[in-house]
């Protein structure tokens, strides 16, 4: 009798829940829209934690499921199982990828390097975090940054894999293993997210929160939990009850309805909003498990319809596509425009995940590939596929040995930060030693407070204005400018004119930071605003930087003493700056590079002259 529950059990966990690709594609979906079309989706990364939660729910039931065939677990099995579905499509990406950064500007392999050893390693998330840069504003994007996602996978596949072995060797049932992995679970859960949720109030830089494997890793648990309750061969006794008191029609309602609010989040989530890590990544993963809960119901109640088979084509390639659509978006986009980098980053995606998931990780596992169930002697292609792997391989390491350790464009940053603290101390000291007295006591000159466009101009902007003072730096927006413009009223060192160069980061409350600069300008200076400019919205009405840009022009006819240095105008005039750029930094080469910086200290130039006869705060 038991070899036959036993047996049965084994056939069950070896059918293909229907509709769970249904999960996989969404997550899938919503990431995509969020690459593609960020200014459209800017909620999409939230199609991670589905995932996230998917892999929880999934990998705890194969668990209990497990356990409860053989009152064990295999742990080894486990991450040996683990090891060929995540590791060879990883590398096949990273082997297939290089040679197609060979068609950009080098500025993209700059410590490649490193990053292939941080995806490897599993430790991209810390990579990113020790770095310091924001993930969704990195001047030149990391090709292999998607990567932070699998290192949490493994970190959690690993460390909760080893947990529920534990678990195993003191439960004396299944019912007893089931409880406590619920518990424990749930612990884990709770604690990760009030980890998020406390430390998002004190973060200034959220993508640590989003990168870390203590705060983001609650969806998984919630998957876990999930599982606990639902299962895959193993199912809950709670969840059959669920399944004989709803009809089908509520169900199909339950999931549509999560699908359509999980899609309404992508359009109204942003990164760096605080409510983000308060609530939205918390909704968008019970909104995950709902999803989940639903099609383990449908597989029950709709036992004789079939899957479509192009479903199970997109589930089965999703971490394949995952894997290869940013780099190839990357390097497409500096190649041509939004839509046919789209277009040929979707095909070749697609294309590579299915050659990696039904042809190389069946025969790297031993087993005889199958495509959509149907098994194939595909031994004529297999060989040739793997003997491809020298040369790439040979790339790689051509590509790597030769990359630079620092792109142009951070050394160029370097260089002007090092100039400017230099500068700037020079400054201060001659200010401080011949200050001029007006009737309200106030130093002339110039104070720029800026971001990465400001810094990656300091050179022009000191030949065009010697007297400025300049202090600009990366990643900075008017939040943290604030911090800096308080700092220097404190100090007393704040010059007649302040030029505020901010917006290239955006924040939501931009009217009312603008509106405390100049309540807080102290009496005898003037405020000169840079309007910012970036390319990728800059025909979108609705975008932060046009809306902030608008609202600045509205200041200076409000405030006699306000002043606008129209950098937006500017960039839209001189198209030739922006080309093979982010259109955020202009100049891709050095003659590019010096233009856009002569215009940039032009624009403030001619501002400040225009407003130095004019009035002050009085």
């Amino acid at each position: 009798m038991s070899s036959t529950k036993e047996g049965s059990s084994k056939e069950f966990i070896k059918m293909r829940i229907r509709w769970f690709s249904l999960v996989r594609i969404t997550g899938l979906v919503l990431v995509l829209l969020y690459h593609y079309f960020q200014g459209v989706f800017p909620g999409g990364f939230i199609g991670v934690d589905i995932f996230f939660t998917f892999s929880g729910f999934l990998i705890t039931s194969l668990l209990i499921d497990e356990f409860t065939r053989s009152r064990t677990i295999d742990i080894v099995g486990f991450l040996k199982r683990r090891f060929y579905r995540i590791v060879p499509p990883l590398v096949f990406m990273i082997l297939v990828s290089m040679p197609f950064t060979l068609l950009i500007r080098r500025d993209f392999v700059a410590g490649i390097g490193t990053q292939i050893a941080a995806a490897l390693g599993f430790v991209t998330n810390f990579y990113e975090m020790m770095s310091g840069g924001s993930y969704e504003s990195q001047f030149v994007p990391h090709l292999l940054i998607h990567t932070w996602s699998l290192a949490l996978e493994v970190h959690y596949y690993i460390l909760w894999g080893l947990a529920a072995w534990g678990i195993s060797k003191i439960s004396k049932s299944v019912a007893q293993y089931r409880g406590m992995i619920s518990l424990s679970s749930a612990a884990l859960f709770l604690f990760s997210f009030l980890a998020m949720f406390i430390g998002a109030f004190f973060s200034k830089n959220y993508s640590n929160i989003y990168f870390s494997s203590l705060t983001h890793v609650f969806p998984f648990f919630a998957g876990t939990v999930l599982a606990t309750f639902s299962g895959v061969g193993n199912v809950g006794v709670q969840m059959k009850k669920l399944e004989e008191k709803v009809e089908v029609k509520q169900v199909l309602m339950a999931l549509a309805g999560s699908f359509v609010l999980l899609i309404l989040l992508s359009f109204i989530l942003k990164f760096d909003s605080l409510w983000t890590y308060l609530f939205g990544f918390l909704i968008s993963t019970l909104l995950a498990c709902v999803m989940i809960a639903a099609t383990r119901i449908l597989h029950d109640k709709l036992p004789n319809m079939k899957e479509p088979g192009l479903l199970n084509f997109v589930a089965d390639t999703s971490y394949g596509v995952y894997l290869f659509h940013w780099p190839f978006y990357i390097i497409f986009s500096q190649l041509m425009g939004n839509g046919g980098a789209v277009l040929l980053t979707t095909i070749l995606s697609f294309g590579f995940a299915a050659l990696s998931f039904y042809v190389l990780e069946p025969t790297l596992a031993g087993r005889k590939p199958q495509i959509l169930g149907k098994k194939m002697d595909l031994s004529p292609i297999t060989k040739p596929i793997f003997y491809s792997f020298i040369p790439l391989t040979f790339i790689l390491l051509i590509i790597t040995v030769t990359a630079p350790s620092v792109g142009a464009f951070e050394e160029s940053l370097i260089v002007n930060a090092l100039n400017q603290a230099d500068t700037k101390m020079q400054t201060t000291r001659k200010h401080a030693d011949q200050k001029t007295a007006t009737n309200y006591n106030v130093a002339e000159g110039t104070t720029v407070i800026g971001d990465s466009v400001t810094l990656r101009s300091a050179e022009w902007i000191q030949e065009a204005i010697p007297d400025a003072q300049v202090d600009a730096v990366v990643s900075r927006n008017l939040v943290s400018g604030l911090e800096f413009f308080k700092n220097d009223i404190a100090n007393q060192t704040l010059l007649q004119n302040v030029v505020l160069a901010l917006g290239t980061n955006p924040v939501d409350n931009y009217e009312e930071l603008l509106d405390q600069y100049i309540e807080l300008l102290p009496k005898g200076h003037r405020l000169i605003l840079v309007t910012p400019y970036d390319g990728r919205t800059a025909n979108d009405p609705n975008s932060i930087p046009v809306k902030m840009r608008q609202y600045e022009l509205e200041l200076a006819k409000k405030y006699d003493f306000v002043y606008v240095a129209d950098w937006y105008q500017v960039a839209i005039n001189n198209p030739q700056i922006w080309t093979g750029t982010d259109y955020v930094h202009y100049g891709a080469d050095s003659e590019s590079m010096a233009e856009g910086g002569e215009l940039y200290s032009n624009m403030m130039k001619e501002t400040l002259d225009a407003a130095s006869s004019g009035s002050v705060k009085p």
